[in-house]
């Protein structure tokens, strides 16, 4: 039997009993699963539980957490809160968006590697300019030093 991508869903659903009100650990664990919540999916999760598709896209989009967009295996998150600003944490995006070939609008490489990200605030003053990859914090970053770590990655997946 040919299993298909809703067959997960739906051990998740089963996980929570199909109860809507655990609609956000319903969707962290979807989100986990698939690296974001795609729409198909949502509009199943909303007729398994019975409640509006526009209710479950509203604690999907309302929470920072969730992501409607797929992302890369590596997700750079650049701080532009007002330390890292000070310290020209722009030169970094900059140089990460012209490596990387990416935009504000097409913030992911085509290889799902990469996902470039802004960030209010890492809580990492002191490292001020931040960078966080997946979820390590990298601290008094240039753009060169940040470049330096990117093809480190690079040179790493290459080899797996």
């Amino acid at each position: 039997m040919e299993t298909t991508k809703f067959d997960r869903v739906c051990e998740i659903l089963d996980k929570y009993e199909r109860n809507r009100n655990k609609l956000i650990p319903i969707l962290q664990e979807i989100q986990e699963e698939y690296q974001y919540l795609p729409e198909d999916i949502m509009t199943f999760v909303s007729t398994a539980l019975g409640i509006s598709a526009a209710t479950v896209y509203g604690v999907a989009t309302f929470y920072a957490h969730f992501t409607l967009q797929p992302k890369g295996k590596y997700v750079i998150k650049v701080c532009d809160g007002t330390a890292c600003h000070v310290k020209k944490s722009g030169d970094i995006l900059d140089a990460l968006e012209k490596e990387l070939g990416l935009t504000k609008k097409n913030n992911t490489t085509s290889d799902m590697l990469f996902t470039l990200e802004t960030v209010a605030c890492l809580g990492a003053c002191g490292l001020a300019p931040a960078v966080v990859i997946n979820d390590k914090v990298h601290g008094l970053m240039t753009p060169e030093s940040t470049i330096a770590l990117l093809n480190e990655i690079k040179e790493a997946e290459a080899h797996e």
